[in-house]
């Protein structure tokens, strides 16, 4: 495996956070998401609404991270705002994110980006989304033009989010009830729009994954010529959800082998020649004869029903480089979880081991936390909590309060040694 020759990484250590902006800009009336939170029935719990009124206060987010001593910021840039209509570009959409981009590097804040985060057009939708033979050329349009806008300031482009998640849900355990929900969620789109098949990015049924993930994997290597072709010097790559498999059953190891390959193995050839990998982890998964072995009784859990296991984010780490040969960028890590003093703790052990292993020559180019704040967390709504902020939604203010764990998420960054 090989990078870029021309890529160059930012000079330190990215710490930063992450988010993405269906979760928490608000009012982006154009997108597919939006518009499958509306049909009956919807997979989605609710809509997301105004969601954390970022596209109106995100300088107070940027000023949240600057105060808490962090360095980096990773966010999506909507391709939905940016052509709500096919061929109709808005150009108050891009100024939006040219100021963003440069605010973010007059508080010291490294701007990395992710194209595609789940969501995408309507329009986009209509025909198709990722299914559609042209997706590949459109998805490279929208890079194009968002690089030509902002490439010359961004340090770090991730072209997908999480473009394995449908086999990893799948593999995982997902309720049939789950995969059923989003068939219905998809036909009443399809029937209200009167196209074929409305599709979209996050939602999807079994017998089109193989389709839907290749053509994220088409779409991939268009957008990464299109953003060499604009900044050759700015690394890019895509980020893949990786949990943390094991076992303790010869069975089991057997069932954890075809885990990986399924959600993990056929990437390999799709990221060949990028510049880097995006880790994304939350949980880790225990494989037995039976299959996955559930947390033992009293254990405390996440929000996603599997135990907090710290360890689970240095061995996602060192797997995914071991697979692709590619420097890593954890571009999410976090927990899902009410009780804020589990979160900190699960913090504080998780970092410690990630840190060992950086410092033992596993390339680690940085650390994003998933997420600034409590957000639309897709089809649980705003009943799943991951931020290191509260918002204030039912007041209307949105205002962020600090949590204890980003203070000891800013502790660790100020007193680590990579």
């Amino acid at each position: 495996m090989t990078t870029s020759s021309t890529a160059q990484f930012p000079d330190h250590f990215l710490w930063g956070v992450s988010s993405a902006g269906h979760q928490i800009d608000g009012g982006d009336e154009h997108a597919d998401t939006t518009f499958l939170e509306h049909v009956t029935p919807s997979v989605f719990k609710e809509p997301a609404g105004l969601a954390d009124n970022s596209w109106n206060m995100w300088q107070t987010d940027l000023d949240l991270i600057k105060d808490h001593g962090l360095n980096a910021y990773r966010f999506s840039i909507e391709w939905s705002r940016i052509e709500p209509e096919q061929g109709k570009i808005d150009e108050t959409a891009l100024d939006h994110y040219d100021r963003q981009i440069d605010a973010c590097l007059e508080r010291g804040i490294t701007p990395a980006i992710t194209l595609s985060h789940f969501t995408a057009p309507d329009w986009f939708a209509r025909q198709g989304s990722w299914l559609n033979p042209q997706a590949a050329d459109w998805f490279a349009d929208e890079c194009t033009r968002v690089m030509q806008r902002i490439g010359d300031r961004v340090a770090l482009a991730v072209t997908f989010n999480e473009p394995n998640l449908p086999h990893i849900l799948a593999m995982g355990g997902l309720p049939p009830e789950a995969i059923e929900l989003q068939r219905a969620c998809l036909d009443a789109a399809s029937a209200k729009t009167g196209v074929e098949r409305y599709r979209a990015g996050n939602v999807a049924i079994p017998e089109e994954f193989d389709e839907l993930e290749n053509g994220f994997k088409k779409a991939h290597r268009a957008a990464v010529a299109a953003i060499r072709a604009i900044a050759p010097t700015v690394p890019v790559g895509l980020s893949l959800s990786v949990m943390d498999d094991t076992y303790v059953t010869e069975h089991g190891r057997e069932l954890c082998q075809q885990k990986r390959d399924a959600c993990y193995g056929t990437w390999v050839d799709a990221v060949q020649g990028d510049d880097f990998i995006g880790v994304q982890n939350y949980e880790q998964l225990v494989f037995g004869d039976d299959g996955i072995i559930p947390p033992a009784p009293g254990e405390p859990v996440n929000g996603m029903g599997t135990a907090f296991r710290p360890e689970s984010l240095a061995h996602s780490v060192i797997y995914i480089h071991e697979l692709t040969g590619l420097p890593i960028v954890v571009t999410e890590h976090g927990a899902s979880t009410d009780d804020d003093t589990l979160r900190c703790r699960f913090i504080e052990d998780s970092l410690a081991q990630f840190a060992h292993i950086v410092r033992d020559g596993v390339p680690v180019k940085g650390y994003f936390h998933w997420t600034l704040m409590d957000n639309f967390e897709w089809i649980s709504a705003y009943d799943s909590r991951l931020g290191l902020c509260s918002v204030d939604r039912e007041n209307g203010t949105f205002a962020r309060t600090p949590k204890p764990s980003f203070a000891v998420y800013q502790h660790i960054v100020e007193t680590t040694v990579l």
